[in-house]
């Protein structure tokens, strides 16, 4: 492969002139700019790509945030159930405005949207849900609270989204919905799950807790299947702390989450089901609302730079860039994820690549250690009496032979990322200094070994 070298100054200023996309184009492996750099990795004494930098921090605050927390504080109107134009009804309606969708419950978590979503569809004892094995525990907490039966699917390992494929092969007749996860930030097979749900007659919720604002075929996460749940912990892209939301268009269906979130007590004010209370407070909302002003500018920062480093990384041997599926619009890029392919650095492993990395001044990490198929809670449900009620043994015994996801296994193995919530936001700069310090190991990775 012929080489261009290019200096970061030319780059940077081809970037300036908006002439990047088409210098990343006509640059053959995109990669050659750092050739002057590729000199002694740092960790065995030679100068960091990356030094006395700092990336910009998260969560978000200005005085906007604070102004709006202490208008709140002041206002004695805590709790959502004392005003109908508090914080928490006036997030709503922005939130709602902000996806596309024309309704929101705002709840205490993700999880607890997802399970006020689970419980609104009536799904409960003897009822399975296919979810992903790689996200955080709180999705399929958000089905063993109801009592059903978490079913994983595997994923698309350059995704690291459910592999479609594999969720219709997991559908029996006692699966009532399909629970996909939107991981880091980017859109799931959505296509896809879509028809297949239709097909066999299933809800959607879709679990877009990390996927704020992120679209597929011109739809905001959130808004394509029946239900979806999105988180504002303290790490997402738009945060308060904790803090959640339910979107979605049906009236009646959100009418029921919003009974269910309410300890089972409706809007009339009567008490009509079984719920627990998971009502978000005035203060969560205050924080939402006080960083408003900002948030599509700070998204379409998150996704220039995001761009920027993806033509940076496409061609460089033994990283991929998440793989986005047609249609995808914009992201979340709560991370901004890659899979590091050892057999083009010489069959180092990761940790080793990680560990040079941070010697450059970039630090890039795995994410989940384990997917949720490997964790003790499935040894945890199968011998609770309350379960081999509800399901056969027969059941269970096969629920434990499909728990092998081998793909999710790889997909852990492999990948790396960058929390990028904050450091997204930072300059083109700090985005060639990702790129150059991953550029440069791999350029020394036959020195990789002596680490």
């Amino acid at each position: 492969m012929e080489r261009q070298d290019l200096t970061r100054r030319q780059l940077l200023a081809a970037a300036s002139a908006g002439s990047l996309a088409g210098l990343a184009s006509s640059t053959i492996g995109t990669y050659g700019n750092v050739t002057n750099r590729a000199t002694k990795l740092a960790i065995l004494g030679g100068e960091p790509v990356r030094k006395n930098k700092s990336w910009p921090s998260w969560p978000y605050w200005d005085e906007n945030v604070v102004d709006s927390v202490t208008k709140t504080t002041k206002s004695r109107i805590w709790c959502r159930i004392q005003s109908k134009s508090g914080t928490v009804p006036t997030f709503e309606k922005k939130f709602a405005d902000l996806v596309g969708a024309k309704f929101c419950v705002a709840t205490g978590s993700g999880t607890q949207a997802l399970h006020t979503c689970v419980e609104a569809l009536g799904i409960g004892p003897g009822d399975e849900v296919i979810t992903s094995p790689y996200t955080d525990p709180g999705t399929i907490s958000s089905i063993l609270t109801a009592r059903a039966l978490p079913v994983m699917a595997d994923l698309d390992c350059e995704s690291y989204q459910l592999d479609p494929d594999d969720v219709e092969r997991k559908i029996n007749e006692n699966t009532r919905a399909i629970m996909p996860v939107h991981m880091g930030g980017q859109a799931a097979d959505m296509g896809r799950i879509m028809e297949i749900a239709k097909r066999h007659d299933l809800k959607v919720i879709e679990d877009a807790a990390q996927a704020h604002l992120a679209e597929y075929k011109g739809k905001k996460l959130g808004t394509i299947g029946d239900l979806g749940c999105f988180s504002f912990q303290a790490s997402k892209t738009i945060a308060c702390g904790e803090g959640g939301g339910i979107v979605a268009n049906d009236e009646e269906l959100m009418d029921k989450c919003y009974t269910v979130h309410n300890h089972g007590t409706s809007r009339g004010g009567r008490t009509e089901v079984a719920g627990p209370k998971y009502r978000m407070n005035e203060f969560e909302a205050a924080v939402l609302l006080g960083q408003w002003p900002g948030i599509e500018e700070r998204f379409a920062r998150r996704n220039a730079n995001a761009a920027h480093l993806t033509a940076r990384l496409k061609d460089v041997p033994g990283i991929r860039p998440q793989k986005l599926y047609e249609g995808t619009g914009k992201g979340s890029f709560y991370l901004y994820a890659m899979s590091y392919l050892k057999e083009h650095f010489n069959d180092v492993d990761r940790d080793t690549f990680l560990k040079a990395l941070r010697a450059e001044g970039v630090s890039l990490s795995p994410y989940i250690k384990n997917g949720l198929h490997r964790e003790p809670w499935i040894d945890h449900i199968l011998s609770r009496p309350v379960y081999k009620k509800m399901y056969s043994k027969r059941r269970l015994k096969e629920y434990r032979r499909q728990c092998e996801c081998p793909n999710c296994d790889r997909v852990c193995a492999e990948m790396a990322m960058i929390w990028a919530s904050g450091p997204l936001l930072g300059t083109k700069e700090d985005m060639d200094d990702v790129a150059d310090a991953i550029i440069k190991v791999y350029e020394n990775r036959d020195k990789l070994r002596s680490i």
